[in-house]
């Protein structure tokens, strides 16, 4: 009865609202799958044989009900360089491979890992993001006729506008269909997607990249694989997250690993380009009213369904619709709020959110500039906690008798100070280290209580160390050598 309910929750208890989201979204994803691949350096069709099986497979083995996973802008940019050098054969080897890493990533739980990326860190990341797929756009509005400029305003108008008059169609959809009629109708001299490449007239087929099997192989495809692996499941997390905020629902993230890996091993056996979940369409998705796995089949059917029996319609799409398209993303996808809130939130979160924004955008390597994020977080962190601690003196029993309260944690960035704050040269009998409000963290802390103890001997000092939790007990145990004669002979050997 279990499972029965499960299907049902998700799969068809929104049928109606599943399949016209899935149908606006899968409109919306022609023109993203078509300008993804132009930026990847592919012909259109990779970038929409991609993203009708990445969209399918995940509605089947996804851990996020209602998310929606096809080629993506991200992904499109670390695969430009590979593509430019290698060719197309080796971006298929290398989104299997990118499929084969997340499955990894989902058996080992790595899912879990987005609890240490910081909010700072996601802004920076989507703002980078943003701005990339925009300076993607300039090579189509470089040295191009004005009337290329027109159509793109054109274009920018309608999306922006359309949605005042009615909010039932997809107005990048319309700004589609309006530009290509005013190019076909004026017979422009402009730029189409049929300029661009060949668009598949039949279904993907299964086909093994025509690649030779060595390590001079392995060697080129690994590193742009684990590149590719590590940005298409932060993004999928992420999107995972706002996902669960706007249906207030939960997801597994660790199956939502996996299910992205299928997917892109799918991808690259059908002639496809490695994606991962897209934020925007997600959002495009919930939005519209869907809720359940179905929507995300709907979109990968119909996608496919509309690309194979209106090829001859879509090459004739001008560039500058799309351009305006993939503008429209940017401009959605840019976190305006973050720049008003530069000043009003912490200056640490600010640096964090700028260096992710700025790494990402100058090497043009998202999991980069993730990395940077949250190494500056967890510096900022730990000097912010490091900086929590304080160590009183009282007087004890007598006037030979000295109690230092220990308050904070102690770790490598506070342990300096913790030995600092003991007088090794007063010459009283006894003194002792009070650690109820104390924790100790790491091989540093102990290293620091070590000394301060073994000082305190040095002098004559009977030393008691009281009110150890019991993790940091543990430690002590463990790790300490102030308990352990041999040991400290050893230590204080070298001073």
């Amino acid at each position: 009865m279990a499972m029965t309910h499960s299907l049902g929750d998700t799969w068809f208890s929104n049928i109606r609202g599943d399949v016209l989201a899935g149908t606006v979204v899968a409109l919306a994803l022609i023109p993203e799958a078509i300008a993804f691949s132009i930026i990847a350096g592919v012909d259109p069709k990779v970038g929409l044989y991609a993203s009708f099986c990445i969209a399918v497979v995940s509605a089947f083995a996804g851990g996020r009900p209602g998310m929606i996973s096809a080629a993506t802008g991200a992904m499109a940019l670390l695969m430009v360089t590979l593509v430019k050098e290698h060719g197309l054969q080796y971006l298929m080897a290398a989104t299997v491979l990118t499929g084969v890493i997340q499955i990894f990533a989902g058996l080992f739980k790595l899912g879990a890992l987005m609890r240490f990326v910081s909010r700072s860190v996601v802004t920076g990341f989507v703002n980078a993001l943003a701005i990339l797929i925009f300076m993607a756009q300039l090579p189509e509005l470089i040295d191009v006729t004005w009337h290329v400029y027109a159509m793109t305003a054109g274009g920018l108008g309608i999306i922006y506008l359309f949605p005042l008059v009615n909010k039932t169609l997809p107005s990048p959809l319309i700004c589609i269909v309006v530009l290509t009629g005013i190019s076909l109708y004026l017979g422009l001299d402009i730029r189409t997607v049929g300029d661009m490449g060949e668009l598949p007239d039949t279904l993907p087929v299964f086909l093994i990249p025509d690649i030779p099997l060595n390590m001079e192989t392995l060697a080129i495809i690994f590193p742009v694989s684990v590149t590719m692996a590590a940005v298409g499941l932060l993004e999928s997390m992420m999107t995972a997250t706002i996902v669960d905020d706007l249906t207030d629902t939960e997801s597994n993230k660790n199956r939502e690993c996996a299910g992205q890996g299928l997917s892109n091993i799918s991808a690259g056996f059908l002639g496809g380009m490695a994606g991962c979940a897209m934020i925007g369409q997600s959002v495009i998705n919930v939005k519209s009213g869907g809720r359940t796995r179905l929507s995300t089949l709907v979109a990968g059917v119909f996608l496919l369904i509309l690309v194979v029996f209106l090829d001859k319609w879509v090459s004739m799409i001008p560039m500058a619709a799309l351009v305006a398209v993939m503008i429209m993303v940017s401009i959605g996808t840019f976190s305006w709020e973050s720049l008003v809130n530069l000043s009003k939130h912490p200056t640490s979160s600010s640096v964090v959110m700028v260096a992710t924004v700025i790494t990402t955008v100058f090497t043009h390597n998202l999991a980069l500039g993730v990395g940077v994020g949250v190494v500056l977080s967890a510096l900022f962190y730990a000097n912010k906690v490091g900086r929590i601690f304080y160590v009183t003196v009282d007087d004890g029993d007598d006037s030979n008798h000295r109690i230092y309260r220990v308050v904070g944690q102690v770790f490598y960035t506070s342990a300096t100070q913790f030995a600092e704050s003991f007088d090794f040269k007063e010459a009283v009998s006894k003194v002792t280290i009070d650690l109820d409000r104390a924790h100790f963290w790491d091989l540093t802390a102990i290293d620091a209580l070590d000394k301060v103890i073994i000082k305190l001997r040095r002098e004559g000092t009977d030393v008691e160390v009281v009110g150890l939790n019991e993790a940091s007990s543990t430690l002590v145990d463990k790790f300490a050598v102030h308990d352990k004669s041999d040991a400290v002979d050893k230590m204080m050997g070298g001073h």
